[in-house]
């Protein structure tokens, strides 16, 4: 088997602009990636048996993202007599906001592309994805990048080099009961893209997610009283939240002063995806 990483992300900002008739959110957001992966191997097989060799615990089949990618991309592609062993070394915090199953979902479908002998552009692989979840094609696109429609329209940009301290508050969020909250506000006014490099930005999802869970309050405060940092959101839908410093020694002085309840990881933010040129 040959392992390949599965990175995460953080959402820098996040608004909610909009609903579309069908219930999906309008979204504005910037992603960018993280040193901080899953870990994927893979071993292609001729018995036309797709499976995870070390199934997460409770997580069927039709729920894991790994084994929904890959069962699509053989549909879709034709190859039905291949299939796949897959195994997952999970580091990504499940219902943390940092995007772990579309980024397995996503690595799968890239290097399979590539086992399969498939070799589609990397915008179709991208509309696949998206059948997947809406995170799914930023992971495939693979730069940083100024998302919006559902996260699906992506535009690319540069980033300053920054790390991250990112907190794990030892609690799950739902993203559905987050985005059908009544309390959740849909009509953040647009920005253009030019904009993100002037504004801070913010997280429309934090209020919401901070009533279900207090915790994510209590860490997010203690971040913003910390000095040095340019930056403090929640990711995503939650429940992790971050910190972003312009150096590594910055973020890890602040990251010795954690108190001891508290739990997280320094990291730094990447200008791309991993796999970007595989």
């Amino acid at each position: 088997m040959i392992t390949y990483p599965a990175p995460a992300k953080l959402n820098l900002f996040l608004h909610v602009i909009g609903r579309r008739e069908d219930g999906y959110h309008l979204l504005q957001t910037v992603f960018r990636f993280i040193d901080y992966s899953d870990q994927l191997s893979f071993k292609v097989t001729h018995a036309g048996v797709i499976r995870h060799t070390n199934p997460v615990p409770g997580l069927m089949d039709t729920e894991d993202l790994c084994i929904r990618a890959a069962k699509l991309l053989r549909q879709r592609s034709g190859k039905e007599s291949l299939g796949v062993d897959i195994q997952l070394e999970k580091n990504i915090p499940l219902g943390g906001g940092l995007g772990g199953g579309s980024s397995d979902a996503a690595t799968t479908l890239i290097v399979l592309n590539r086992l399969w002998e498939i070799n589609w552009e990397k915008e179709r692989l991208m509309a696949l994805g998206l059948e997947l979840g809406a995170d799914v094609p930023v992971f495939i696109y693979g730069r940083s990048a100024f998302a919006e429609g559902v996260g699906e329209k992506l535009d690319a940009v540069d980033l300053s080099p920054a790390w991250y301290v990112v907190l794990t508050p030892p609690v799950h969020i739902s993203t559905a009961a987050v985005f059908t909250s009544k309390e959740l506000t849909r009509n953040t006014i647009p920005i253009k893209m030019a904009a993100f490099y002037t504004v801070q930005g913010h997280n429309d999802l934090e209020p919401v997610a901070m009533r279900m869970q207090p915790v994510i309050a209590e860490w997010l405060e203690w971040l913003r009283q910390q000095h040095g940092t340019t930056k403090v959101a929640m990711s995503g839908s939650g429940s992790c939240v971050f910190a972003e410093f312009p150096s590594e020694s910055a973020a890890r002085q602040i990251f010795k002063q954690l108190p001891d309840d508290m739990s997280g990881f320094v990291v730094q933010g990447l200008a791309k995806h991993p796999l970007s040129d595989f």
